[in-house]
This record gives structure tokens, sequence and C-alpha cells, in this order.
């Protein structure tokens, strides 16, 4: 996509009228396009919606984790992941969510290791809601 005005308005009233949730985006730019990074709620008709407006995308596996929303959280996930010699590509988190939780989205290169990971400290601490992982979801990058 072109990098101006109404093009990312135009792509989020296809999402809407498909009636597909977006449950984290994250948009960037560069001198010649945008990224745009979503995880749907239902990756197939978003994935049909992109190649109906003829937009360029591509899919990756990515880890959706759901976080209190305090101070601490994602360092305590980070540390984690680290000790696991798990790296991190990129993450971004949502907002926030019902009951202060926040979703957070991390591109690493084995999201099943990182979920096992993930899962196994919940399980020994189960009084605790650190860092409990939900299944993965797909993250569509799309160019702007």
């Amino acid at each position: 996509m072109v990098n101006k005005p109404g093009i990312l308005a135009q792509v989020l009233s296809e999402f809407a009228s498909g009636k597909i949730n977006i449950l984290a985006m994250t948009m960037m730019d560069s001198v010649e396009h945008g990224v745009m990074r979503v995880v749907f709620t239902r990756p197939e008709p978003a994935r049909e919606i992109l190649k109906k407006l003829n937009l360029p995308f591509s899919e990756t596996q990515v880890l959706c984790v759901n976080l209190n929303n305090r101070s601490g959280e994602l360092a305590t996930l980070a540390e984690k992941l680290a000790k696991n010699h798990i790296n991190i590509t990129y993450a971004y988190c949502t907002a926030g969510a019902k009951g202060g939780k926040t979703t957070g989205v991390f591109k690493v290169a084995d999201v099943k290791k990182a979920t096992k990971i993930l899962e196994s400290h919940e399980n020994k601490k189960p009084q605790t809601k650190k860092a409990k992982a939900k299944p993965v979801k797909r993250s569509h990058s799309t160019r702007k």
C-alpha cells in the first residue's frame, strides 16, 4: 500500500465489513512504505480480504500471552525466555483488556518451545497469573 491518507482506513473498514476482530495491531513506517502487523481472531477471512485488496502480505507465527497490566510483567516474561535462550525478534502489546489484562505479542524463533517454557513456569506457581501462554495466533504483516 502507498503511504497516504485513507489507505489504513480503507483496509480497516474492509476488516470491519467482514466482521473480523483485531486482537492486536502495530503500525510503523519507512521511507518507501509502512508495515502493519495484525493479530486476528479469524485469520482465514482476513487473508481473503488482503488478497481481494491486492495487498502484499506474509504470515508469521507469533506467541500471544495474557499478562497483568502492571510494571514488571514484560520484564518477567523476557527474562524467562532469555534464560532458555529464546530471542524475541519483535514485540508489541495491546492497550489493555478486561480485568486489568493486556496481550503481549512476541515474535520468537520457536513458538512451541517458548509456550512450553511459559506454561511450565505457570504450573510451578499456580497462584500467580504471570505470563500465562495462550494458543498461538497468526500475525499478518502487510506493507502500506
